[in-house]
């Protein structure tokens, strides 16, 4: 059973890291968080009912069409949230998925995540949250900027139970403001809305003067089969749920952060030591991983 678990892993990894045209070094990729999802990913990629393409057609989605059709009384909810200090980073290290993000200038004002609206939410944008609560496909939705100037790396998201929706509220509208996702760009425009997987390798730019304001949310990977649907959203309550991070002390905070605050330190402590010593760094990682392993294939 465990030379079946491994060999299941070591396939599912495989096929995560080689789909798609553009791909991590595979050094990366083995020590990346969507290795560890890739059998969960590789399931879902199996019975998803699209096709396997980075950006998929908005009208896929109808059920998304609400969004983009109020978008300018879901602007002016953001940007009164902008204007206040609401969309900011997290200053309590409580948002994993995150938090490598912030370094850039990137911010954002949670909506919802794979639960229940933020009460912090529904009482500063009702509009907009109202307009979620009405869209039962959208498993988390949050108000996100980047800055004139700043890059978010190269990355893929660890869970295929989603696609991911950007849509435009106040942009650059500019060609040098845009997200690649598997080589491909998309720049955003204000009213506008796109979607993409999120478990390509993707990066976004912001090289105007201007700030980018969008509502970014995911939607449900329709799925073939009833069954397989019903699989995705359990594992989205119970897993992608316990990553749910506050916009303040009245939100809820998952399971996932709570730990991540309290470990921070060790993460802290292999950041330093990469700037120092990176080879150090490595080695010790890696030691830690191949430790992981025997003791799974041992116990």
């Amino acid at each position: 059973m465990k030379i079946f678990l491994v060999l299941l892993f070591a396939f599912s990894i495989t096929y995560v890291h080689f789909r798609g045209r553009v791909r991590h070094k595979i050094s990366r990729q083995l020590g990346d968080h969507s290795s560890f999802l890739a059998p969960v990913n590789v399931f879902l990629y199996l019975f998803s009912k699209l096709p396997a393409k980075p950006y998929l057609p908005v009208e896929s989605f109808p059920e998304l069409k609400p969004l983009q059709d109020n978008w300018q009384e879901i602007r002016a909810e953001a940007q009164q949230l902008l204007h206040v200090g609401e969309i900011k980073s997290s200053q309590n290290y409580d948002d994993v998925g995150f938090n490598s993000f912030f370094k850039s200038g990137w911010k954002r004002f949670y909506l919802k995540w794979y639960g229940e609206s933020h009460p912090s939410a529904m009482k500063l944008c009702p509009r907009t949250t109202e307009l979620l609560q009405g869209i039962g496909s959208v498993k988390a939705a949050m108000f996100a900027t980047l800055p004139p100037g700043s890059k978010l790396v190269r990355h893929r998201d660890p869970y295929a139970g989603s696609y991911r929706y950007h849509l435009g509220l106040d942009t650059p509208n500019d060609d040098a403001c845009y997200i690649c996702v598997d080589g491909e760009n998309y720049a955003w425009r204000d009213g506008e809305g796109v979607i993409f997987d999120e478990t390509y390798i993707h990066y976004a730019s912001n090289q105007t003067d201007h700030n980018r304001i969008i509502l970014f949310c995911d939607v449900e990977r329709p799925l073939k089969y009833r069954w397989a649907s019903a699989f995705n959203r359990w594992f989205s309550r119970s897993v992608m749920a316990a990553a749910a991070a506050p916009n303040d002390a009245g939100d809820k905070t998952g399971g996932i952060n709570r730990l991540f605050t309290r470990i921070y330190k060790i993460r802290a402590r292999g950041k330093a030591l990469k700037k120092r010593n990176r080879t150090r760094y490595y080695l010790e990682k890696w030691a830690v991983v191949a430790a992981l392993v025997l003791l799974f294939i041992y116990i």
